[in-house]
């Protein structure tokens, strides 16, 4: 992977809080090695938003969308429609996190498409922006193997596109800000640290523990193997919902492009069944497209758990909070399977 470029000179200056926008702190780069340094890092976030008062968080919509058409225009409106500023994004490093939990070839409908990485790589290259594509795969050792099953290698190496292996960088130590759960901090790689942006590429799934794995869910893939394992079974026993919040709201600024052209249905994440959906969904925050995509499966994001916890450092969840562009939700409502297990009868709406 290449070295990432140095801040220019008066780059702080392009930096402002973002938190009441739904941001989080950034480690400052010079510590970010070093254990317990979090403390006295520098926090901020790269001024992308317009209007950080707003009432309402922007959820944009795209219905009718395929592997193979017209992504990048539809990607690139979605975000300005959400509020993102590309002038702002010149020499800055973003970083695209997909979801390859445990790609292979005949189930495409498991990880992100290599079309929406493609698309979204070119749209922030356009703007000028530093692009890594990075992953931690949560079940498989072999990145190498993942990259080819899932297919987003050949992208990469199409579009000669750098790739962060997060599972085996190096790491520094981040204080947990959420303070949901009982850990007190998070390792995060290296690209991870140093991104002025993360974007979550997450498909959209059921998930037969919490729901719905969408655009939060898929940021455990920030946390590296060799820290926390195959799967990350440290996060699991410390809560699924509580560290999902912890970790949006300890990471650099996110903002999320969700896959749910074809999604994933019942015994998700990994073994359901494909489900057409021609949907991309786009938020500068989380909470707030993920609650909407929740709407649109049939589930009531009210009822879970980890949206509920991240309200206040990812964004809104309450319908009324939300502002849609685009298509409306209803319109594309279409009630997901799911496997027929107490705790996610309770999810349901209605």
């Amino acid at each position: 992977m290449k070295q990432p470029n140095e801040k220019p000179q008066g780059a702080n200056s392009l930096m402002a809080s973002i938190n009441e926008s739904g941001g989080s702190p950034k480690v400052n780069r010079r510590s970010m090695l070093v254990a317990a340094t979090a403390a006295g890092a520098g926090v901020f976030g790269i001024g992308l938003i317009r209007n950080a008062l707003i009432a309402k968080s922007p959820v944009f919509l795209a219905a009718g969308q395929k592997y193979d058409g017209r992504l990048v225009e539809t990607i690139r409106e979605g975000l300005i429609a959400c509020g993102l500023q590309p002038e702002l994004l010149r020499g800055k490093r973003v970083l695209l996190k997909p979801n390859m939990v445990e790609p292979r070839r005949e189930i495409r409908h498991m990880t992100t498409h290599p079309a929406v990485v493609r698309a979204v790589a070119e749209v922030f290259q356009r703007w000028e922006a530093h692009v890594t594509v990075g992953e931690a795969p949560g079940h498989v050792r072999d990145t190498e193997m993942a990259l080819v099953e899932s297919g987003i290698g050949e992208a990469l190496d199409d579009d000669r596109l750098d790739f962060a292996d997060l599972n085996y960088e190096e790491v520094g130590w981040v204080t947990n800000s959420g303070r949901r759960s009982k850990l007190d901090g998070f390792h995060f790689p290296r690209s991870v640290l140093e991104a002025d942006l993360i974007v979550s590429l997450p498909k959209l799934k059921t998930h037969h523990w919490v729901g719905m794995t969408a655009s939060m869910k898929n940021l455990y893939g920030t946390l590296p193997g060799i820290k926390y394992g195959w799967p990350k079974n440290v996060l699991h026993y410390a809560g699924i919902p509580e560290t999902v919040a912890d970790i949006n709201a300890s990471l650099p600024k996110t903002i999320a492009v969700i896959d749910g052209i074809e999604c994933m249905e019942g015994d998700g994440p990994i073994m359901g069944t494909p489900k057409q959906l021609g949907l991309i969904a786009i938020s500068l925050q989380p909470a707030a497209v993920d609650a909407t995509c929740a709407r649109i499966m049939g589930l009531d994001p009210s009822r879970m758990k980890y949206l509920h916890l991240a309200t206040t450092s990812s964004g809104q969840i309450s319908d009324r909070r939300i502002e849609q562009r685009g298509e409306r939700w209803q319109s594309l409502a279409t009630p997901f399977q799911m496997l027929e297990l107490p705790h996610l009868r309770e999810l349901r709406a209605g």
